[in-house]
């Protein structure tokens, strides 16, 4: 089977480019190299995967080839995201909470979260905050899914490299800068119990049973959520509107949650700003340079 370049889209090369960085970082870093064997076998298949998937797929043949074309990155984030937690101490050997836990308190005056414990705490709030946080879990997928129905598919790929590029620049700086979350670095300090009867004990429950303990700076939850609103509000004006308040929830029950800091939520919002508007401004480029390819 000849492998040909030429098909790939900007979100496959995303894919392939970041796994083969974290391959040589991981070679060039990593010690000793067989504790990390496993992670560079899990990147060395996820180029693997996008290079048969971008050659062997032919989106042109029905709607279903398009939807397996288009749509596997989606697949591929869950596993991304866990392979982190095995590169979490790539260069530093700790947690480096108690750096920003002092910044923030240096600059703010007190730590929010634990403020949030001691003062502000509620059955109300705490549901509307988790049901902001929980809704993360269904946008990518409703939203790429809705594209695909109405047949966006150039606003799908571009979207799909948006989200792909802030992922993975995000996941770099889990091992580049690791912090564990308040939840775990205040945890001795907590006063009070979030209680929620409802979507307080469905966040719980998938972090409790799919987070990496690590990763929280940045906020991947807000800056992905920030690139779909962003989209929104470039294609899509009313929906945008309907997301919004429902992304501010969510960068508020980030750190209400004891998930992040606040810190973590302003690095993934200038994140997701700056992936968004650097796709904006080049993926244009790439699709009319493909289609000047085409005509020669």
């Amino acid at each position: 089977m000849n492998i040909s370049l030429k098909k790939l889209y900007p979100f496959d090369w995303l894919i392939i480019g970041y796994s083969s960085l974290m391959i040589l970082l991981i070679s060039i870093l990593g010690k000793p190299l067989s504790q990390y064997f496993d992670e560079i076998l899990f990147y060395g298949s996820m180029i693997i995967i996008a290079l048969l998937i971008s050659n062997l797929i032919d989106e042109d043949k029905n709607r279903f080839m398009a939807l397996i074309r288009f749509l596997y990155p989606v697949v591929l984030f869950t596993f991304f995201y866990n392979a982190t937690g095995g590169t979490m101490f790539l260069i530093f050997d700790k947690f480096l909470d108690y750096q920003l836990v002092a910044f923030e308190k240096s600059l703010l005056g007190i730590n929010i979260t634990l403020y949030i414990d001691q003062n502000l705490l509620s059955v109300i709030p705490n549901e509307i905050f988790s049901f902001c946080y929980f809704c993360y879990y269904f946008m990518i997928p409703v939203y790429l899914t809705w594209l695909f129905i109405r047949k966006d598919d150039d606003i799908l790929k571009e979207s799909i490299t948006a989200i792909c590029l802030t992922f993975f620049f995000s996941y770099m700086l889990f091992f580049l800068y690791p912090i564990e979350g308040p939840r775990y670095h205040f945890a001795d300090l907590f006063q009070n119990k979030i209680e929620g009867p409802i979507f307080r004990q469905l966040v719980e429950y998938i972090i409790l049973n799919g987070a990496v303990r690590g990763g929280c700076m940045p906020s991947t939850h807000f800056a992905v959520a920030l690139v779909i609103n962003l989209f929104c509000f470039k294609y899509y004006r009313l929906f945008a509107w309907i997301l919004l308040p429902i992304n501010i929830g969510m960068a508020i029950g980030t750190f209400w949650g004891r998930f992040h800091y606040v810190s973590d939520v302003i690095i993934g919002c200038i994140i997701g700003i700056l992936g968004t508007v650097f796709i904006w401004k080049y993926y244009s480029l790439w699709v009319n340079n493909k289609k000047l390819n085409i005509e020669l």
